[in-house]
């Protein structure tokens, strides 16, 4: 009986649920009680057909963008939570109060935070924001492959799934967020954490790699006729750019994860302490996918910081081609200086110097973009909407941020401060400085594109300020403690006199949840105001790109007629020399069918992943069977395009001429 019990359930038993964590059992309790509420509206409302007809089957880049954006959102307030946890924790634990997170917990929740939010927080932003703008700013109407992009985001949905089961059915890593040997080797992680950890990035890994090659393919084959490479708009370049570095850089995470993997399951020595392994072969290849992977997340935001510039100082972007360049160089050089990651390893002289040097020469074109903005603003008739505060709010934070970077880039300096809470400040300065500031610039500069209304300002600015605010309260004790030798990833110190520095960055902690609790708010009465923030013109800032040629939110189609490019700034310089869009002419318009092939295929891989976990080896086998069953099968499904009736199209376009008052 026990043999037929392991063969079925493999190392899964009631012993791995943790019901003697009092947390994680009242987490537990909100997320089954939401989820039921969730579902019974659903079900209530009669949604579940329409959902999975408009959105789970959807091939369209914009529904598949947005629902990118609200993967990263909701992943955002799990990845939050632990950061608060682990700030709480560390502003009590002194002494003899050794706080209410144990060693063991405290390692898992600093973990999780690290993988949610730079795996499932950041990529699916900035990959959202890229499916949803860069096929408008071409004059595209779909991305290169419309399939490919439903099973990308599926997959990365399956990614999230195996992370979130970790919180109820076992436990996650305890390693850090690069699952570090020989701390995820077997013996000293014997439990599913690990295993948790390299089947959730080896899902989502596939799926952002497909995202990668299909965004490539769209910029360099879906142009609208005109548009040259040096008629690009600047996201379009920072996307390609980002794109290029995920093909590059995903197979090696995925190629290591699976050394690691024959290191757990085979019995391997690949990164063991012994019979050959060496646990720096791991650090080397995570870092040559880790340093790129910062570049990957924060390439596309600088394009949006060029975009909200030019438009919000009514001028066309300052040195547009130097701009191009320096995002080329960045991209190359991102990936000679990984190696800056570990210094402390005693890899000699010459080897710390090369990669110091190659670490301060990668900041001159990141420098020089500020420089671009800031000369794109002289003299500009600068609007300080929403988009444009945070674009402010980041030169200055990441500025700064670079500026510490430069320092760590110092070999001496860095053997000080490698271990210390100013490398953890540093790296929070330019994420979320860079990254997240990004974000709420592109969330709401692009939203009345994506739904046709504005988002209400006085809660987005309330957002704005405690979010700055709160970021320098939260970090700037890590900094300074930093300098005073305190080292990072413990959960519990013995020195009374550092417990103020910790209060301080707890309250700024508070301060950036309050930040987070009214950017929610303000989309919640966003939409219950949603009438009085109306856009009917498509074109709410006045904008100089392509996207703001179509109506709000934009047709499935997104362009009745392919526009033609004469210069950069295509949209501004249809409107300067008052092009008008046709009147008649219009044909039916060929376009993908939805599918629901990639759903199935990421379910059948999420099972395989939680098989491969538990040693459930028979739904490890059978998930895998089922992922090749279907693809083969899809193989053969030639019915996967469809015509938008010219009637439709022609209503379409009469009522868009309608709002603009431009008659029927």
């Amino acid at each position: 009986m026990d043999n037929i019990i392991k063969t079925i359930f493999g190392r899964l038993s009631i012993e791995s649920l943790p019901i003697h964590e009092p947390i994680v059992v009242g987490t537990f309790l909100g997320v089954a009680v939401g989820g039921i509420a969730v579902l019974a509206l659903i079900t209530k409302f009669k949604l579940w057909g329409y959902l999975w007809k408009e959105w789970f089957t959807t091939v369209d880049h914009k529904r598949i963008g947005i629902m990118y954006m609200i993967l990263g959102i909701v992943m955002l307030l799990r990845g939050f939570a632990d950061a608060l946890m682990m700030r709480g924790q560390q502003a009590i634990a002194f002494g003899d109060n050794q706080g209410f997170l144990n060693s063991h917990h405290y390692d898992q929740v600093f973990t999780a935070h690290g993988v949610i939010m730079i795996f499932f927080v950041a990529m699916p932003i900035i990959t959202g924001l890229m499916n949803y703008v860069v096929p408008l700013q071409i004059g595209a109407r779909d991305v290169s492959f419309p399939y490919l992009n439903n099973l990308s985001f599926w997959m990365t949905a399956g990614g999230v799934v195996l992370v979130m089961a970790s919180l109820f059915i076992g436990e996650f890593a305890r390693t850090g967020w690069l699952a570090f040997p020989p701390l995820s080797e077997l013996d000293f992680s014997p439990d599913v954490g690990v295993d948790y950890y390299i089947w959730a990035l080896q899902v989502a890994g596939v799926g952002t790699t497909l995202s990668g090659i299909n965004l490539i393919a769209t910029i360099i084959k879906m142009r609208a006729p005109g548009m040259t490479m040096m008629k690009l708009p600047v996201f379009c370049w920072t996307s390609l750019c980002a794109n290029v570095l995920i093909v590059a850089s995903f197979p090696v995470l995925t190629a290591t994860l699976v050394l690691l993997s024959l290191d757990r399951y085979v019995g391997t020595n690949f990164f063991t302490n012994n019979l050959g392994g060496n646990p720096m072969m791991y650090v080397n290849l995570i870092w040559i996918w880790g340093h790129p992977e910062v570049y990957i997340l924060i390439l596309p935001l600088f394009g949006v910081f060029s975009e909200v510039t030019s438009t919000f100082s009514g001028k066309r972007l300052f040195g547009y081609t130097s701009m191009v360049y320096a995002t080329i160089v960045i991209t190359i050089l991102s990936y000679l200086v990984w190696l800056h990651h570990f210094f402390t390893m005693g890899s000699g002289a010459s080897v710390n110097s090369f990669f110091g040097i190659t670490t301060m020469v990668i900041s001159i074109p990141t420098g020089a973009k500020i420089f671009n903005w800031l000369f794109t603003m002289y003299k500009g008739r600068i609007r300080f909407e929403l988009p444009m505060m945070w674009t402010i709010a980041f030169m200055l934070t990441f500025t700064i941020g670079g500026m510490t970077g430069v320092l760590l880039a110092v070999p001496p300096a860095d053997f000080v401060l490698h271990n210390s809470l100013f490398l953890i400040a540093h790296f929070h300065n330019v994420i979320i400085g860079g990254v997240l500031f990004g974000a709420f610039a592109a969330i709401n500069y692009w939203w009345p594109k994506a739904f046709g209304f504005k988002l209400n300002q006085f809660w987005g600015k309330v957002s704005f300020w405690l979010w700055v605010i709160g970021f320098w309260v939260a970090f700037t004790p890590l900094y300074i403690m930093g300098l005073m030798g305190v080292t990072r990833r413990l959960h519990h110190f013995e020195d009374p006199s550092l417990q103020i520095y910790f209060v301080v960055a707890l309250l700024g902690a508070l301060m950036i949840a309050g930040g987070i609790g009214a950017f929610l708010v303000q989309i919640g009465v966003s939409i219950w105001k949603k009438e009085e923030l109306r856009d009917v013109t498509g074109d709410p800032w006045d904008g100089r790109t392509l996207e703001w040629a179509t109506s709000s939110p934009p047709p499935d189609y997104n362009f009745a007629f392919t526009p033609v490019i004469h210069e950069l700034d295509a949209w501004y310089d249809m409107k300067d020399k008052k092009a008008e869009a046709p009147i008649e002419g219009y044909r039916a318009i060929h376009m993908p069918k939805n599918t629901g092939t990639g759903v199935i295929i990421a379910g059948l891989s999420t099972a395989a992943g939680f098989g491969m976990i538990w040693y459930m080896w028979w739904l490890a086998a059978l998930g895998l069977i089922g992922v090749v069953v279907v693809a083969i099968w899809h193989t053969f499904n030639y019915d996967r395009d469809y015509y938008i009736p010219v009637e439709e199209v022609v209503a379409t376009e009469s009522e868009r001429r309608r709002l603009l008052g431009q008659g029927a």
